[in-house]
């Protein structure tokens, strides 16, 4: 009976190697999956009711201007009021839906703040136009929506959500009365005063929740950046293992 081939030592060393490397490999994977934002709720159909609702928040800036801006309308206070404030409606409708039914979805995530600065830049805008609202105070609360949308725009491609917080939601709320307040005070005078009122409000709230998002996320970002590059650094070192071994093969078993 021939007496069994037994591999030679290099090839065991080599199949350590091997193994320590796959090994490392996978838990520095495991390590970046962990720590990513990826939830269970997000596998769930996109396009539930709440997700349709700040839709139709989006489909109804279009009638807002027109019946604000055209002059066609007769009460056109009255009616640009009602269309606002329906569609101001729906902003709490749709949160409130996607917690009790469950449906919070990444798409919502995004897509409600987006209708929402659609809306009250919209808004701002036809007031301007109106005579109702100074410009630069618009032009602050428009630059700090475009501010944070490039912030959100840059986590989302590292893998981040980036949530409306308490003091994002308390300026919604500020910036929904002061439009309302204006929109109404081109009918009933006395009430411009209390809307320039809120509208320094909303300034206020618009450059400190801007100032407070920066900080709490730009580190979150810098840190999945960190991850990333971590995570390639170990696949080179990986490689580089994978071809000296083949070498060393080749160089045993040629």
């Amino acid at each position: 009976m021939p007496s069994p081939v037994y591999p030679k030592k290099a090839v065991y060393l080599n199949s350590v190697v091997n193994f320590k490397s796959y090994a490392r490999r996978n838990d520095t994977l495991i390590a970046y999956m962990v720590k990513s934002p990826m939830k269970v709720g997000s596998r769930k159909p996109s396009m539930n009711l709440p997700n349709s609702l700040s839709v139709t928040r989006i489909f109804l800036v279009p009638l807002l201007l027109v019946v604000l801006l055209t002059g066609n309308f007769p009460n056109r206070e009255v009616w640009g009021l009602f269309v606002f404030l329906a569609a101001a409606m729906t902003d709490y409708l749709d949160g409130y839906l996607a917690r009790k039914r469950s449906q919070v979805t990444t798409l919502g995530k995004l897509l409600d703040p987006i209708a929402d600065k659609i809306l009250i830049s919209a808004a701002l805008v036809a007031l301007v136009e109106m005579g109702a609202a100074p410009a630069w105070m618009v032009i602050i609360v428009i630059g700090r929506e475009f501010a944070v949308t490039g912030l959100r725009c840059i986590a989302s491609g590292e893998g981040l959500t980036i949530s409306a917080s308490k003091l994002g939601k308390y300026k919604m709320g500020a910036q929904v009365a002061c439009c309302s307040l204006l929109i109404a005070g081109s009918r009933y005078p006395d009430l411009v005063q209390l809307g320039k009122l809120m509208l320094w409000v909303v300034v206020a709230l618009a450059i400190i929740s801007m100032l407070r998002y920066f900080r709490t996320s730009w580190g979150q970002i810098g840190e999945q950046i960190r991850l990333r590059q971590q995570l390639r650094e170990e696949e080179k070192k990986s490689e580089v293992h994978e071809n000296r071994n083949e070498r060393s093969d080749a160089l045993i078993n040629p």
